[in-house]
């Protein structure tokens, strides 16, 4: 490792204690700012905002509205697959970061693991990328807003739901960590309610238990069938129909490694995040793919209210596949309930990615890759100018005023859909290379604080097919090409590829940079400071019954 780089990761001195501001125990820093002059995050995340934030992660408009367009356009078999597919590689992705971010629970997480364990221009290059695509995605999910207010009224101008919905997102993120941390229990806890709601609703309607008494079983899946044409006749439609739902899979899952983000502003990093992980499988297992099989069985491919809801562009709860369900079993009232529901998911999400690109434009900044400014910490922990950075890159969301609100929110989506994949690629990528430096350095894995028998093998898988998802992200384009529809489908290339080309050339010109050796790599710079915090602040230990069920679940 050269001189620059091993400067960017040198131990800091000993600094007020991250969760109670004023003690004398030291904790990790790794940057090379003063942090005597521009301050520090803390740690202000509890256990049980750390596993709602992981559920509230991957529940999103994805799951609500985004399935409705991917069921029409391939069929419910071609959707189950895919989703399940893909949330595969989110529990290996999950499993991979848990092993590197349980072992250093630092500021800057997971651009500091690019730029540690592969190199500076991967830690460049994943920085600007997350730090754009996180705020992009913040403005999807506000056109997404935009939209489902849209359902119920069009008499306000769009301008002014824009406002508020930014301005409340800016307000949770500037104040406290607890802040975005308390928001997000209540959002998830909504979310949870109601994809359970959902799914013993769908249960009852598949057994015959509506109003119209129709038992419903698979019949849809032999008639109109199990998997739609898309763009040509026959079974190469079909398989085209099952491709192009990857991408739906990815934005719906974009964001999972939302807590990995989190864990330098955790309480107790190292029993807190392996707990979230671990139950990653449990969440897509049970909100992703029953509700997939749930739209599948309750919605034909073809239904008449989905489908002219698409084509004519409506808002909100209207191009829901739930709603379809619900109006088809002859329920009323609950289209207007379903679409506050995914309302509240839309700011939820948007939520969570200001957060993690505020933390990624942080990293940055202490890291030396962008201006010091955006490194100042409030008081109170938080990177104020980060945040406002990253909320004044949300005024994209004024898009949505003069051009159609599905439409911007569709653009966005391929954009954040690619940097979103970069960014998995990235963290598998650095995985391998972490797993390389322990084991050289005479670290065996049963010293880790987290460890899976998946891996180092689920990390080669999701990296494999994350570069196959980039590659077909747009393939459709190449039906009927136009320069317009190729740049609009991989423009999301862009984020990561020109910072890292850009970096690498500067790296070059500059003699530093590339990679080092496993044996060479930096995995211990930070821990001792972590080991020790552990070690002063244990996890609280469960002495009521009540408290025992309640730890047990967070």
């Amino acid at each position: 490792m050269d001189a620059k780089d091993q400067q960017v990761f040198q131990k800091a001195d000993s600094h007020p204690d991250l969760e109670n501001g004023d003690s004398k125990e030291a904790v990790a820093y790794t940057g090379v700012v003063d942090e005597k002059e521009y301050g520090h995050v803390r740690r202000g995340l509890k256990a049980r905002h750390v596993q709602f934030i992981a559920i509230g992660g991957i529940i999103g408009t994805g799951l609500f509205v985004g399935t409705g367009s991917a069921l029409v356009r391939a069929g419910p078999l071609s959707i189950l697959m895919a989703y399940s597919i893909v949330g595969t590689v989110i529990y290996s992705l999950m499993l991979a970061i848990g092993e590197m971010t349980t072992w250093l629970p630092i500021p800057g997480g997971l651009t500091i693991y690019a730029y540690r364990y592969l190199d500076s221009s991967w830690g460049f290059a994943m920085g600007w990328n997350y730090t754009f695509g996180a705020a992009l995605t913040v403005c999807a999910e506000v056109s997404a807003a935009v939209t489902l207010i849209e359902f119920w009224t069009t008499d306000k101008p769009k301008a002014a739901w824009v406002i508020l919905i930014i301005g409340v997102i800016f307000l949770l993120n500037i104040w406290v960590v607890e802040g975005y941390g308390e928001a997000e229990f209540v959002f998830a806890s909504i979310k949870i309610i109601t994809i359970v709601g959902l799914l013993f609703m769908a249960f009852i309607l598949f057994l015959g238990g509506g109003p119209h008494h129709d038992r419903t079983g698979f019949r849809y899946w032999k008639n109109p069938g199990a998997m739609n044409e898309y763009l040509v006749a026959g079974a190469r439609g079909r398989f085209c129909g099952f491709l192009k739902s990857f991408v739906n899979a990815c934005f719906a899952f974009s964001g999972s490694e939302v807590i990995c983000v989190a864990a330098s502003e955790t309480l107790n990093p190292r029993r807190n995040i392996p707990k979230a992980v671990r139950r990653t499988f449990w969440r897509v297992l049970i909100f992703y793919i029953f509700g997939v099989l749930a739209i599948g069985v309750l919605v034909p491919y073809n239904d008449k209210g989905l489908t002219t809801a698409l084509k004519q562009g409506k808002s909100g709860a209207a191009v829901s596949p739930w709603v379809a369900a619900i109006v088809n079993a002859g329920i009323h009232g609950l289209p207007h309930l379903i679409n506050a529901v995914i309302l509240s998911s839309a700011w939820s999400c948007g939520n969570s990615f200001m957060y993690s690109a505020s933390r990624n434009l942080y990293a940055l900044a202490i890291t030396g890759n962008a201006p010091k400014i955006f490194a100042k910490c409030s008081k109170r922990g938080i990177p104020m100018y980060a945040v406002c950075a990253v909320f004044a890159t949300t005024f994209l969301s004024f898009m949505v005023v003069s051009e159609n609100s599905a439409k911007v929110f569709e653009w966005f989506m391929n954009v954040t859909t690619l940097s979103s994949l970069f960014n998995w690629l990235t963290l598998f990528l650095a995985t391998i290379r972490f797993r390389m430096a322990y084991l050289s350095q005479g670290v065996k894995t049963e010293d880790l604080p987290f460890h899976s028998i998946f891996m180092p093998y689920a990390a080669y898988y999701g990296a494999v097919l994350c570069v196959f998802f980039i590659l077909i992200s747009g393939f459709n384009v190449f039906f009927k090409f136009t320069v317009k529809t190729f740049f609009a489908a991989y423009c999301g290339i862009l984020l990561f590829i020109v910072p890292f080309i850009g970096h690498k050339i500067y790296a070059w010109w500059f003699g530093f940079g590339g990679m080092v050796r496993p044996s060479e790599i930096d995995i211990f710079t930070g821990k001792a400071e972590v080991d020790e915090y552990e070690k002063q602040n244990p996890p609280p230990e469960a002495k009521t019954t009540w408290q025992k069920i309640w730890y047990t679940i967070v």
